[in-house]
């Protein structure tokens, strides 16, 4: 989630144990709360956020 930020998500809510993300142009993102989250979930979050893998590890730096 924090990298999200750094691109302008900003949290909206929470819903048992997925928090829905939000940025200034209304885009949701629904990301799970669990310490460790699978490739495939990653790829899928990435994508509604308009990210690659590699822009998504330099924002992790």
């Amino acid at each position: 989630m924090k990298a999200l930020s750094k691109i302008g998500y900003s949290f909206d809510h929470q819903t048992g144990s997925h928090v829905i993300l939000i940025n200034e142009q209304n885009k949701r993102i629904t990301a799970p709360l669990h310490d460790e989250i699978g490739k495939g979930l990653l790829k899928a979050i990435l994508k509604q956020a308009g990210i690659s893998m590699d822009e998504f590890s330099k924002l992790l730096k």
